[in-house]
């Protein structure tokens, strides 16, 4: 198992935490950490050598591996360690970068997808930790841009005889409820749209009115967004690109200073106005709206990040080294749903559909 550091500009998490690192090595494994790539994330060089790791002096050595363990999807100056024999095993967000996919295909590698291994009941194991971390800082991000410095002026729980800022999420997946609870408990006032009523009705069970949950609608959108301090989007269709909930339209008729947080940038985003930025550049202004579009949203708090990634993959990874990738493959559906890509073919339909490719079912690959 290979671990490089991560080259995204303010990306300090690490794929491996040494715990991790431990459990590999002790059941026999080589693990390759690039020398540095936990320093971010709080974990020296040492802790991994203590777990049974080895050190290795640069990328090339942590990309000779069979299997490379990585956060982010590989940027272009990476893409030149792909190779046919390997498994990469990342965030990938293909349906938004094209380049990057037709490089995976060109190479023949075998690409597994975090936020596409979907277990049988719908759930996406390995994205929600980092759907939790990321809806959980979104509130917080909104106030901080509401602040005058940036925004508008406003507190985002008001204060008594005030009231406070009206919070819009958009999408009750991981990240929207971990958003819409989090925003509740600073105490704003929340606004949770989705189009599943059943997920809606879990929230409003649980939180009785606190939070207000509305049918996702043409006219509902409108209302919630126009109307809206800060707005949150949270929408996720796995594998394919977010769809535009927002349309520019509807930003321009927000109220100056107000903010958008797209927290599914990754996936193209779901508010039109937005565009990828990062944490040294995090937002811009577009119709007198903040807007805050981090890619990586969880990289902010890395050491929280990268243990609870940690403890999600971890039992992937044994099965792989354990069994080898096809047999890990026919065994495990969750993760045969994850692959993205594998022998210069797109496996996962959204991924094709985004790019005008086709695509191969894989199991005709792993037969």
């Amino acid at each position: 198992m290979g671990v490089p550091t991560e080259v995204m500009e303010a990306e300090h998490r690490v794929s491996m935490a040494p715990t991790g690192a431990r459990e590999l090595a002790g059941t026999g494994h080589d693990v390759l950490v690039q020398s540095g790539a936990g320093r971010g994330s709080g974990f020296p060089d040492e802790a991994y050598v203590k777990a049974g790791a080895r050190i290795v002096d640069d990328a090339a050595a942590a990309w000779s591996a069979d299997l490379v363990c990585k956060v982010k999807e590989p940027l272009p100056d990476e893409c030149g360690f792909l190779r046919s024999d390997l498994i990469v095993f990342t965030f990938l967000h293909l349906a938004a970068h094209r380049e990057l996919t037709q490089a995976l295909v060109d190479s023949g590698c075998t690409a597994i997808g975090y936020e596409t291994v979907q277990s049988d009941d719908g759930r996406l194991p390995l994205l929600a930790p980092m759907s939790e971390i990321a809806g959980r800082m979104a509130p917080h991000v909104g106030a901080h841009y509401l602040e005058a410095e940036h925004g508008a002026g406003i507190l985002l729980g008001g204060v008594p005889g005030v009231r406070p800022a009206r919070v819009v999420v958009i999408g009750s997946g991981v990240a929207g409820r971990n958003a819409a609870f989090l925003a509740a408990g600073m105490e704003a006032e929340v606004l949770l749209l989705d189009r599943d009523l059943d997920k809606l009705r879990e929230v409003d069970a649980i939180h009785r009115g606190r939070i207000m949950t509305l049918y996702s609608s043409r006219d509902s959108v409108e209302r919630a967004v126009t109307e809206a301090d800060v707005v949150i989007g949270a929408v996720l269709v796995p594998g394919a690109r977010a769809p535009v909930i927002v349309p520019e339209a509807l930003v321009k008729q927000m109220q100056p200073g107000r903010v958008v947080v797209d927290l599914s940038i990754d996936q193209g985003g779901c508010i039109e106005t937005s565009r990828p930025t990062t944490h040294h550049d995090p937002t811009f202004v577009v119709h007198d709206v903040v807007h805050y579009c981090v890619g990586n949203v969880p990289g902010a708090v890395p050491q929280t990040s990268t243990n609870a990634l940690t403890h999600v993959t971890l039992p992937y990874i044994e099965l792989i080294a354990e069994h080898g990738l096809a047999a890990t493959l026919a065994m495990n559906a969750p993760l045969r749903r994850g692959v993205n890509v594998m022998s210069g073919r797109v496996t996962n339909e959204g991924v094709a559909d985004a790019h005008g490719l086709d695509d191969t079912p894989i199991d005709r690959l792993i037969r």
